[in-house]
């Protein structure tokens, strides 16, 4: 699993697309009756973004390797096979965050953050800047980065205290694989590119 992240270039074009995608089961009976099954607690992501601009080469303003950079990330990830870490602008940070209740026994702890009310774990942080138990940072704590086994985890030294509220504040990725193993590039002035429709999905 690859902790490179996915890049940051100029040129990206309105809109950018989000999609919620769950997947629910619907076995129907001889009688027609449905029964319905929610395989997943939480959805996966998928963004589809385009460039109307990369540029490549030398121009009156510098030098410019926008397409090289993304068509190298592409290639480097081998399409889908690998996955690399997205920053959703409107989704990657929390403040004072819940992420469980202390037991005296209990001294790990997933981190979630809540969008809109709707909670989902995080296995991607970037800065975890203080994890609080009843509002005090206890400072003997670590948390497990992308890669690691399990991922997202902040683990402490002794276990909080029964009843204590555990609270997070961190910004976070999405971990992602592209959706297809082909990117199409257009070029259509000298050393200008755009790319349509780059797209990819969060995993798990």
């Amino acid at each position: 699993m690859s902790t490179q992240v996915f890049p940051a270039l100029p040129g990206l074009a309105w809109p950018v697309k989000r999609s919620e995608i769950w997947a629910t089961r619907a076995p129907q009976a001889i009688s027609g009756k449905e029964t319905r099954i929610a395989d997943w607690s939480y959805p996966r992501h998928e963004w589809t973004l385009g460039y109307d601009v990369l540029r490549q080469g030398t121009r009156t303003a510098g030098t410019f390797t926008e397409f090289a950079q993304l068509d190298a990330f592409f290639n480097e990830r081998q399409g889908q096979f690998d996955s690399f870490l997205y920053t959703d602008p409107d989704d990657c940070s929390v403040a004072g965050q819940g992420i469980g209740s202390g037991d005296g026994v209990t001294t790990t702890f997933q981190l979630a953050r809540s969008f809109g009310g709707f909670i989902e774990p995080i296995f991607a942080p970037n800065t975890v800047s203080h994890v609080y138990v009843n509002g005090v940072d206890p400072a003997d704590w670590t948390v497990s980065s992308w890669g690691s086994v399990p991922p997202g985890v902040v683990t402490f030294s002794s276990a909080p205290g029964a009843g204590q509220a555990i609270t997070a504040t961190f910004t976070y990725y999405f971990p992602c694989r592209f959706s297809a193993d082909q990117m199409d590039f257009e070029k259509f002035m000298a050393s200008l590119w755009s790319a349509k429709s780059v797209k990819f999905r969060s995993i798990k």
